[in-house]
């Protein structure tokens, strides 16, 4: 699918796709064309003179706030997200094509059109209340990352923990922010008592690298003081070095090394993944700034995808198949063997779980 307008480079400074690529259920497309009447050189330039993309906000009022899976390849069975669209800007971001379901781009719309859930807490109240809940480990930030710069305003997410820290409910968030620290008064006695656990997405190491393919999010080296703060509060904290892309992230070893120096104690990782819209942006993503090795980069996604940009089978889809995806999983293996990840794990306690009352009715006993 070709870009949808061709955006000067400066002005999506900060941001990780290029174009607002056309969804999958738009009925129309339109491409930029060079008609011989010099029309084309002159919208290049009139989009130079704007000003850089800007980030909107819409509200939402859900329905429901819980989701639940029940994919053998996921080790938690609901999750929620406070907000859709991920100012960070990952250009891999497999929740991209949610952004279709609104009848927005995935590829611009997505980090700069964000939703914000404004009633999750009293929905999530009401689902938790429920005569038929029977609690279970939530994850939060599954699909977004649940702090976004915006949830300095919002704080939907810091709600969220107030109430499961109310219930005494368990949960573990994944993210790539240092906001995470600012919860820590509320994540912390929650971890001592078994009910918390905090995974930090640490791509790579290099600084130049994580600026091109997650523009927005924090730079490596504040991800490591996040683990660092985490684990001296005593909070169970894991990293995820996700995704792993072929000819790009290079420095896994480096990043496990430097994560459990930091205090990290879990890891895991999952190989690219590039479904319905995201592959076509991760193919402009490669033409823009690695041109020279883009085909060889598609060449090793696809052997391990049997032949595709992506393959959605549950055996495959989380670390792919084939001798290149064998040779990631021995590289993960004898970094996490060695340095002594994932020997114990810390169950979460479901039996602390206290329904709530009605929103705003504090409990009688």
């Amino acid at each position: 699918m070709p870009p949808a307008s061709p955006i000067p480079i400066h002005i999506i400074k900060g941001r990780g796709a290029a174009t607002r690529l056309a969804h999958r259920f738009s009925k129309d497309e339109r491409n930029a064309f060079d008609d011989g009447w010099g029309t084309l050189e002159e919208s290049v330039a009139e989009a130079g003179e704007l000003m850089p993309l800007a980030t909107e906000v819409r509200f939402e009022d859900v329905k429901s706030v819980l989701t639940e899976n029940d994919s053998p390849d996921i080790y938690f069975d609901r999750a929620l997200n406070p907000y859709r669209g991920c100012e960070h800007g990952c250009i891999y971001c497999f929740a991209r094509p949610t952004h279709s379901y609104l009848n927005l781009s995935p590829g611009l719309d997505f980090e700069t059109k964000l939703i914000a859930k404004r009633n999750i807490v009293e929905v999530l109240r009401a689902e938790l209340g429920r005569k038929s809940y029977r609690p279970s480990q939530i994850a939060i930030g599954t699909a977004t990352d649940c702090y976004q710069p915006i949830e300095r305003e919002l704080r939907l997410t810091r709600s969220v923990i107030e109430l499961l820290q109310e219930v005494r409910h368990p949960f573990a968030l994944v993210t790539k922010s240092s906001a995470v620290e600012h919860d820590l008064d509320l994540i912390a006695p929650m971890a001592a008592e078994h009910l918390a656990a905090v995974y930090v997405t640490v791509t790579t190491l290099d600084g130049e690298l994580a600026r091109k393919l997650e523009p927005r999010a924090a730079a490596p080296h504040r991800r490591l003081r996040t683990i660092r703060t985490l684990a001296e509060a005593g909070v169970p904290v894991g990293v995820s070095v996700a995704p792993q892309i072929p000819f790009v992230t290079e420095d896994m070893e480096h990043v496990l090394e430097a994560a459990w120096e930091a205090g990290a104690r879990s890891a895991f990782y999952t190989v690219v993944r590039l479904p319905w819209e995201v592959a076509p942006l991760f193919k402009e993503w490669l033409a823009l700034h690695y041109p020279q090795r883009a085909d060889r980069i598609m060449a090793r996604i696809h052997e391990m995808r049997g032949g595709k940009d992506y393959d959605a089978d549950f055996a495959t889809r989380m670390k792919g198949s084939g001798l290149w995806a064998d040779l990631i999983h021995q590289r993960f293996q004898k970094a996490t063997n060695r340095l002594g990840f994932n020997r114990e794990r810390i169950p979460m306690d479901t039996t602390a779980f206290r329904p709530p009352g009605a929103a705003g009715q504090g409990n009688l006993f």
